[in-house]
Order: structure tokens, then sequence, then C-alpha cells
């Protein structure tokens, strides 16, 4: 569990829950979701990712990474986004969005941490090539400044990356493409036998893929192959997490 002691203790004073996201953040948006779907009251942080918001100083304060989304509960912080879906299901279980035996429990953990995995490596340079890569990359000052907050190598290589004269090369997103068509060829095989990710209900496995497909839609990845999992797109369209939790913040990506 991803808990952690931030530099910046003003949030150590927070009672409730408080999440800093991002409208466009496919990570805000499944804790977005589960605290929709649990109906949880909560206070938005909303910070501008095109503006580089999450990028100053006060912000890596709150969260070492820099990035979205970050759940302060009565002064807790907890900065991973599947770290803060397991959280919110355990401190508020009802309803719940795992299933109580430990092999289904494992299964919903599994495609938490498969979607985590593909992220760095497929999800964000596919959306950075096709959909944000002139409106999110950074240059000069912004750029610097970046360079001396950040600690993580990943992040800071990613960033240095698409911030360079060459940017992502045709490789690297057949790459990206080929983890992505990989990842979404088994939640196709998991979704032909049955109606939800992770089984026959509802649960955190859908919150953390459907925030994916939302954002890669956005960016021109083709879901043609998958039908089982443009069945699936159709019955999460229905659900209020879905309308609130992502609809309500970005309508479009």
């Amino acid at each position: 569990m991803a808990v952690i002691t931030p530099t910046n203790q003003s949030v150590l004073a927070f009672k409730g829950l408080h999440l800093y996201h991002s409208a466009i953040s496919n990570c805000a948006m499944r804790v977005r979701m589960a605290l929709e779907e649990k109906r949880l009251p909560w206070e938005s942080h909303a910070l501008d990712l095109k503006k580089g918001e999450t990028h100053t100083p006060e912000y890596f304060g709150i969260n070492p990474n820099g990035v979205v989304p970050t759940l302060v509960h009565d002064g807790v912080v907890i900065i991973e986004s599947d770290d803060i879906l397991e959280y919110l299901d355990d401190k508020f279980p009802d309803p719940p969005l795992r299933p109580p035996g430990p092999v289904q429990r494992a299964e919903v953990h599994y495609w938490l941490k498969l979607a985590t995995g593909i992220h760095l490596p497929g999800v964000k340079p596919w959306i950075y090539y096709n959909r944000m890569r002139n409106a999110l990359k950074m240059q000069g000052e912004a750029l610097e400044s970046y360079r001396r907050l950040q600690t993580n190598p990943e992040l800071l290589a990613f960033h240095e990356k698409s911030a360079s004269a060459d940017g992502f090369s045709e490789q690297d997103i057949n790459t990206s493409g080929q983890i992505l068509r990989d990842a979404w060829q088994r939640v196709e095989a998991s979704l032909q036998r049955h109606d939800w990710i992770a089984g026959a209900e509802f649960s955190l496995a859908d919150i953390a893929w459907v925030p994916l497909h939302f954002t890669l839609v956005g960016a021109n990845f083709d879901f043609e192959p998958y039908p089982a999992v443009r069945a699936w797109e159709a019955r999460l369209h229905q659900r209020d997490c879905f309308q609130q939790g992502i609809l309500k913040w970005c309508p479009k990506f």
C-alpha cells in the first residue's frame, strides 16, 4: 500500500475524502468511478495537466511522483491508483467491489496490476504520440523545473523522451501497440466467458480498465478486433459511476 508521509504537511489536517485529480487522467478516472460507485462524498482538488499544475513544488510535496491521483483520507495520503482502489474497498466495503473469496480476490488483484503494469510502457506512449504530444510536451523552464523535482527515473525518462527533438519513434509506438493488443486480447478472452472482467459481478477490475479503454478510443486505438470488449463498453456506459466518474469531467477525450 503506497501510503506516504508528505513533505507538504498542509494535507495532514484534511478531514474526510479529498482527491487530487485531473479530468483527462485515466488513473484519476478509475478513482472517481470507485468513489461514485460507492456514493462517497469527496472534495475535489482538480489539477490541469495541460497547464503543468502537477509539476509544482507544492504538489510534489503531496505526491513525490508529481502525478495524479492522490487520495487524502483524514490526513492519510495514498498515491498509487490501484492501491487507492483497494484502500477504498477496505475502508468503505458497501457496496463491495471485490468478491469475498481469496481466489476471486486474487483474480481482481491480477487485473488491477496488469492495467497498472501496461500504463507506462503501453498506454502513455500511445496516448502521448497519438493524442497529447503537443498539449503535454514540456519545454524550456517547464522541463528544467520538472528535472529538478522528479526523482522517479522511469517518469523522468519518459518525459525526457517526450520532450526530445525526435520524441517517440515509430518503433516505440509499434512496441506500445503490441503491448496494448496483447493486454486487450486477455481482456477479450475473459469477457467472452462472463459479463465482467473478473467474473459475474462488476468489480475493481472493470473500474481499472474502462478508463484505459475510454482514453485509448480517443487516441485512435483500434478496438474492432475485440467484440466482447465493445459489448462490455456498452454495458459500462449505462452505469452511473461511468457517467459521474468519467463523462462528467471529460465528456470527450
